[in-house]
């Protein structure tokens, strides 16, 4: 599907030079009296190279149609995750790296989305949220709870977030996936 250079948002993934690429951020510019553009960072999907791109409103981009299916994480084998399609129960295998640093709050079961193009996964989108207990949590010091300072604890996965000072060790609290922060105590 054919779109304009001034639609392209974050997100987007677009064919370019006979690659897939995922745009990872965007910028609509107008610098003094020129015309705006929009400045995009790209970055290859197979390869993992980076690339910034300068669009103007009249350039057309192709934009890939992804089709999204759920999958269940079954288990990780070393540097390799295993899903299966919660349609047909086809079993696919993911690199741990695609999902970087959020690979740590993959739980047994969880169902994901995964996106696919022409058959091929090409990424994964855990839920926005998950629940966690706190395993490890610095004590509170006195008066710090009149100010909105936060304290460093760790998760169960053993990633680490910050914290309210209330939050303590055997707390579950809810975490945001995406930017690997603390939402609010579980209820």
């Amino acid at each position: 599907m054919r779109i304009d250079g001034s639609t392209v948002r974050a997100g987007m993934v677009l064919e370019f030079e006979g690659k897939l690429w995922m745009v990872i951020n965007h910028e609509i510019r107008t610098p003094g009296n020129l015309r705006s553009f929009n400045q995009i960072e790209m970055k290859d999907i197979k390869s993992g190279n980076k690339r910034g791109l300068r669009l103007r409103p009249d350039e057309a981009m192709e934009r890939v149609t992804l089709d999204q299916r759920n999958f269940q994480f079954l288990f990780r084998d070393g540097d390799t995750l295993n899903f299966m399609d919660q349609e047909n129960y086809e079993q696919i295998t993911i690199s741990a790296e695609w999902l970087g640093e959020r690979v740590a709050f993959l739980q047994d079961g969880m169902v994901v989305q995964v996106e696919l193009h022409e058959a091929s996964p090409i990424g994964v989108k855990l839920p926005d949220q998950v629940t966690l207990e706190i395993v490890e949590a610095d004590p509170v010091v006195k008066g710090q709870t009149a100010s909105s300072s936060y304290k460093p604890a760790k998760l169960e996965n053993g990633v680490r977030v910050m914290v309210p000072p209330f939050i303590g060790t055997g707390d579950k609290i809810v975490v945001n996936t995406n930017d690997l922060t603390y939402v609010e105590r579980a209820k």
